[in-house]
């Protein structure tokens, strides 16, 4: 979601992870010309701020940024990222792809063990994945992720086959061998992501309905576990998790978390020393922009509003989406609201993601496909209003509750209303939990969302829209896009170019049918301690990677 990665990745305009550490004392020397005396420890203990509480920490329910972030810290799938943003070794050692590209064969290391103990085995990711695909369940991300890669998952996930008929088997305790639906180049990158996780199967049964809900209701087989977590915590607790696999690794003894929604508190608790990274909103921007520990980082997850044709009559007008996808003046907002970096978005494919097969930015080759433009808006807003015999519209904005989140809100509601006359739009703002029940449940007009990548590649976009869609929520369906679209994924699978050629004709037609309305591609303006290392930010999935973290000692 970004990336995350869920890529629908929960709206934090302000994600905000800290970091904090206690600094050694000075260095002792003994008046007699002895050695100096051993230079005290740094204490490995990090304090994290989060924008709000983790939803889910259950990998097979876990739709937003939050829960991946802590199911990448206290879990660990076949691989993990590493520094450079590539799979690296986790419970898998190696694996090996047959002729067709169809069949992986996973050798899962014999040293990896649950944090009760139990080792963790091929059956294990065989029943998650089952699990995660089972109608039973409920998963969103299950069948988003699984449906069309892993063979048979869409027909399990239907109720058309049973369950055991999921193209993945145990071969031994130590052998996974997964069948794909079609040749799959991205699917190793895919085994990093939160929904692959493997689960105890016998400790998920026995918590039943409590499982994950609580720091006691969890098994770990990552590098770190939660200590003190419940599903609507405030504030807990992360500890290094003593029976991971690579535990002489892991530097850090402990991370503490409290949910901070407000960015002047964040600063205000770095400038106390109590944390070591804070990010910041825009008129903090402007107080700290020359500030030496001043930063600001890039991002690949695009914010937009999801425009649901299903529940307000306006909204299933075209016309009316496309005057409202150009009503809003996108670089004021960047500018402005949020002055940290973020840029216009004017398509669904962020800019720097991923290269078309000739070497141009992906981004660059599509070009602009919506932009803020008051006259054109106008005319799609009249020709709307007409065809649904009416002067007048009113239009709920559903958004967050952080500060910037309302500033946000604010915003576009001021701007849609008074570039469309005739319009009134309404806002309803709630905390992050909520917004994900609302749009599951497609209980909303409009939305304001984003989406982080669940791995490198435009599917992780494209797919967000076609019919019927875990992600969907809004009720967009075309049947063009969708042959478009899953082409890439089946008689095109290999094909690299024709792939990309049918992602950009895909993009053209969703901004056509103007199914949403970019806004903006994320950046995040930060604080950030030099004491802080180790500390990978990754391109897709979890947005942090702490396995390598350490806390270093204060200059």
């Amino acid at each position: 979601m970004k990336k995350q990665y869920a890529w629908l990745l929960a709206l934090s305009l302000v994600l905000s992870m800290f970091l904090a550490a206690c600094s050694g004392g000075d260095k002792e020397t003994a008046d007699d010309g002895k050695k100096p005396a051993d230079e005290p420890k740094v204490e490995q203990t990090l304090n994290f701020i989060n924008g709000d509480t983790i939803p889910s920490m259950d990998p097979s329910l876990g739709t937003d940024e939050y829960a991946f972030q802590f199911l990448g810290a206290t879990m660990e799938g076949l691989y993990r990222l590493d520094e450079s943003g590539k799979p690296t070794d986790g419970i898998a050692t190696e694996h090996k792809v047959s002729d067709d590209g169809k069949t992986w064969t996973f050798t899962l290391r014999e040293d990896a063990k649950w944090s009760n103990g139990d080792p963790v085995t091929a059956n294990d990711f065989v029943y998650a994945w089952q699990r995660a695909v089972d109608p039973a369940t409920g998963s969103e991300y299950g069948p988003y992720m699984m449906g069309g890669v892993i063979k048979n998952a869409t027909a399990v996930n239907k109720g058309e086959v049973p369950v055991d008929q999921l193209g993945v088997k145990a071969d031994g305790d130590f052998t996974l061998v997964v069948e794909l639906e079609n040749a799959t180049p991205y699917f190793e990158s895919l085994t990093t992501f939160g929904t692959f996780l493997p689960l105890n199967k016998k400790f998920v049964e026995e918590k039943g309905d409590t499982f994950a809900t609580s720091a006691d209701t969890l098994l770990s087989n990552g590098p770190y576990k939660f200590s003190t977590w419940t599903s609507t915590a405030q504030e807990w607790e992360l500890v290094k998790n003593e029976t991971y696999w690579d535990a002489k690794t892991v530097k850090l003894e402990k991370m503490h978390y409290v949910v901070v929604k407000d960015p002047q508190t964040a600063v205000d608790l770095y400038e106390k020393g109590e944390v070591d990274r804070a990010g910041l909103s825009s008129d903090l921007v402007d107080q700290y922009a020359t500030h030496d520990d001043y930063t600001v980082e890039p991002d690949t997850s695009v914010f937009y509003l999801k425009l649901n044709q299903t529940k307000n009559k306006a909204l299933a007008n075209v016309n009316v989406r496309a005057a409202i996808s150009r009503a809003f003046d996108k670089q004021a907002l960047v500018d402005e609201i949020l002055n940290n970096g973020s840029i216009v978005a004017n398509g669904l494919v962020p800019k720097d993601f991923v290269p078309t097969p000739d070497g141009k930015d992906f981004r660059e080759v599509s070009g602009d496909q919506v932009t803020y433009d008051v006259k054109k808006a106008k005319e799609f807003w009249e020709k709307g209003l007409a065809e649904l015999g009416t002067k007048e519209v009113t239009i709920e904005l559903l958004g967050g509750d952080a500060e910037v989140s309302k500033m946000m809100n604010q915003y576009l509601a001021n701007q849609l209303s008074t570039n469309l006359p005739g319009l009134k739009v309404t806002l309803k703002e709630v905390p992050f939990e909520q917004r994900l029940e609302l749009d599951t449940a497609m209980d909303y007009d409009m939305q304001f969302a984003g989406w982080g990548p669940d791995f490198l590649d435009p599917y992780t976009y494209m797919n967000l829209w076609l019919t019927d869609g875990g992600n969907n929520q809004m009720g967009y369906s075309n049947p063009e896009y969708d042959k478009l679209v899953n082409d890439t994924a089946t008689t095109l699978a290999t094909d690299q170019e024709a792939r990309f050629k049918n992602f950009l004709k895909a993009e053209k037609i969703l901004f056509d049918d103007a199914a949403i309305a970019p806004v903006y591609q994320r950046a995040t303006a930060l604080l950030v301690s030099p004491k802080v290392q180790g500390v990978f930010t990754n391109p897709f999935g979890a947005t942090y990677e702490y396995k390598w973290a350490s806390v270093g000692a204060a200059e």
